[in-house]
């Protein structure tokens, strides 16, 4: 199978957020792509993510990821979080994901940004074989806090 990948824009719209609704879905969320349309255009418009999405030879989109900026004081640097990566069920263990996720360093090296941070949960087995066998490492010593609002 032939996979591209592009970086999204405003034209890529729709098949952008068809791929974020069913993430969203496979994340237990209900289905509402009147929703998904409303953040990734807010998303785009306001150039706070950048969102790279694969697509097949016939124009069929086949998984997204989307990384958002953020910095380090220590270092003086910049990085990435990949927030988001999905791959339509019909498209996995094809490479999507792989070359989602090395288009996404190709791009962290061209911003030159100190890396790409990510996480998953302990249970998603697959991702974290993928992360681990492209050189992620899983961190140690820290913990996670987050305030609900």
């Amino acid at each position: 199978m032939s996979i591209s990948v592009k970086r999204a824009t405003l034209e890529n719209l729709n098949e952008v957020s068809e791929l974020f609704n069913s993430y969203r879905v496979f994340y237990k969320q209900d289905s509402d792509l009147k929703l998904a349309m409303s953040f990734i255009t807010d998303r785009l418009k306001n150039k706070d993510s950048v969102i790279f999405y694969s697509h097949d030879a016939n124009g069929n989109p086949l998984g997204f990821t989307q990384l958002y900026p953020m910095f380090s004081s220590v270092s003086a640097k910049s990085s990435w979080v990949l927030n988001d990566l999905y791959v339509s069920s019909s498209a996995r263990r094809l490479g999507v994901g792989k070359k989602l996720m090395d288009t996404a360093k190709s791009f962290a090296i061209e911003t030159n940004s100190k890396g790409i941070a990510l996480e998953t949960g302990e249970d998603n087995l697959n991702a974290q074989a993928l992360y681990e066998s492209l050189g992620y490492e899983k961190g140690v010593g820290v913990y996670n806090y987050f305030l609900s609002l």
